[in-house]
């Protein structure tokens, strides 16, 4: 007889680019060769001056419980980097260091959300989104949007989804991309500062962009929670270390919450990370190198029949409409690692509604498996 299996656990939906990953695996394990274009991570170590920081801790320093808030050097030279990057002056008292922003967004919800709460977010986006609010016993509220308006949300899109408590906007948006403009960043915060709306704003993929301007949600509004991270632009996926940018009055709840949930975030990593803001010169060259590999994308994938793209603002994906390819873009991504050797994400993971007909192309790998990609992908169209 098995135990007890909490409705909350078996309400929520698989992250299905972890099951394309598990699946890729199997085939590399049997001896075949994967190109990875579903996996959303650098494939770069962190920085030669993070990696450095590291080894010296381990030489020197005990390495035991860090402050539940974070190390103190680390977060006030989080709250300098808002005033080298964006010119806004935050208080080191508003910065939490978190486990990665994937610990950072259940500190978040908690914080500002009761059970039952509504939600929204833009779709397509950022499954784990929808799946943490579900495990929290929160309503998410799907925001449709199109390549119109970006893929973003709008007030026009909020005024139609009735009671609201709070809003996910990401910029650069995973899976699309794309980005919201100062302005338009304005415009929502002040629609949720109006009608008591929490603003949450997902910046985990500042420091990677194209083109466009950079806003962070800090520039017009005190009232939001600021949600990044050190394992993109930082290429520190691993070492789980990311923060939130919080208003006063959500300190002290959130500390609670971390100090019994995760006592803290890895001192090891919180060291490292110190040292990654001094490395810019190397990860500025990571963002040349997606910069070349989103465009060897988009020039390359429309010989395979992927001609229907997104192109990428910021971040390293790339959204494919590919419904004039297949109604299930599931089956058509496990077609594709099976016969093309290259592994992708269904877009049913990023919207419920119309992703059997969409995927996501990571490029955040190397040029040369960009290169190879493509010619993969023209001859499996070709057969």
């Amino acid at each position: 007889m098995s135990g007890k299996l909490s409705r909350r656990a078996g309400g929520v939906d698989p992250f299905i680019v972890m099951d394309v990953m598990a699946a890729a695996a199997e085939k590399e394990a049997a001896g075949d060769t994967v190109i990875h274009l579903e996996v959303g991570q650098p494939s770069t170590p962190a920085p030669k001056g993070a990696l450095a920081a590291a080894h010296a801790a381990l030489d020197n320093d005990r390495i035991g419980y860090a402050a539940a808030l974070g190390v103190p050097a680390l977060r006030e030279r989080i709250a300098r980097f808002y005033r080298e990057a964006y010119g806004a002056e935050v208080s080191p008292d508003r910065v939490i260091v978190t486990t990665g922003s994937s610990g950072g967004f259940p500190l978040a919800f908690l914080a500002s959300f009761d059970v039952g709460d509504r939600v929204a977010l833009a779709a397509p986006g950022y499954p784990a989104y929808r799946n943490i609010l579900t495990a929290l016993n929160l309503e998410t509220v799907d925001l449709p949007t199109s390549a119109a308006d970006r893929y973003q949300p709008t007030v026009e899109a909020l005024e139609k989804a009735g009671r609201i408590d709070g809003l996910i906007v990401a910029s650069p948006s995973n899976p699309t991309g794309t980005m919201v403009n100062r302005a338009e960043l304005k415009v929502l915060a002040d629609w949720c500062n109006a009608k008591g709306v929490r603003l949450i704003s997902d910046e985990i993929y500042h420091g990677i962009v194209y083109e466009g301007e950079t806003a962070s949600a800090v520039e017009v509004t005190d009232s939001a929670i600021v949600v990044n991270s050190f394992s993109k632009y930082f290429s520190m996926t691993g070492w789980r270390v990311g923060w939130l940018v919080v208003p006063p009055d959500l300190v002290r709840p959130i500390e609670r919450l971390t100090q019994n949930f995760f006592i803290s975030v890895p001192t090891l990593s919180q060291y490292a990370a110190l040292a990654a803001f001094e490395c810019r010169d190397e990860l500025d060259g990571h963002v040349h190198r997606y910069r070349t590999n989103r465009d060897l994308l988009m020039a390359g994938l429309p010989a395979a029949g992927l001609d229907r793209l997104t192109p990428a603002q910021g971040a390293f994906y790339i959204y494919a409409d590919v419904s004039h390819l297949t109604n299930d873009s599931r089956e058509f991504c496990r077609l594709m690692l099976r016969e093309a050797g290259v592994a992708t994400t269904p877009g049913v993971d990023f919207d419920r509604a119309r992703g059997a007909g969409t995927l996501r192309i990571s490029f955040a790998g190397s040029t040369a498996e960009m290169e190879e990609a493509v010619r993969r992908l023209k001859a499996w169209r070709r057969a």
